[in-house]
């Protein structure tokens, strides 16, 4: 089977922080780039932050600086520490592969990030 599980989430004040952490259920989770993404109401869901399998990362413009991805291959795991949250932060957070042919195609639950000013 192909899984995604997030967990992590919750309700902070701005200016917090939060780690959040997927596990992927892949024989080939180690060679392929993993990301976060999130997706807030009425929102579009964007890509917030990538790290390839060698362990080059990208994030985006709006969370550079406050976010840090990071993966344990053996475990199977990607993480997401989230400092310096900001109310524009909130949305449901979901992980998934960004490379190859099963990106984008499955998706877990999700995890519910709520920042409060």
């Amino acid at each position: 089977q192909v899984q995604l599980v997030e967990s992590g989430g919750g309700s902070v004040q701005a200016g917090g922080s939060l780690r959040l952490s997927c596990v992927a259920s892949t024989g080939i989770f180690s060679i392929l780039t993993m990301g976060w993404y999130r997706q807030a109401p009425g929102k579009q869901r964007e890509l917030v932050a990538s790290i390839t399998s060698g362990g080059r990362t990208n994030y985006a413009d709006s969370v550079k600086g406050r976010f840090t991805i990071s993966r344990d291959d053996a475990k199977n795991m990607v993480y997401l520490q989230m400092n310096s949250l900001k109310p524009e932060d909130t949305a449901v957070y979901y992980c998934n592969w960004d490379q190859g042919a099963l990106s984008g195609r499955y998706w877990g639950q999700g995890t519910q990030v709520t920042v409060s000013s």
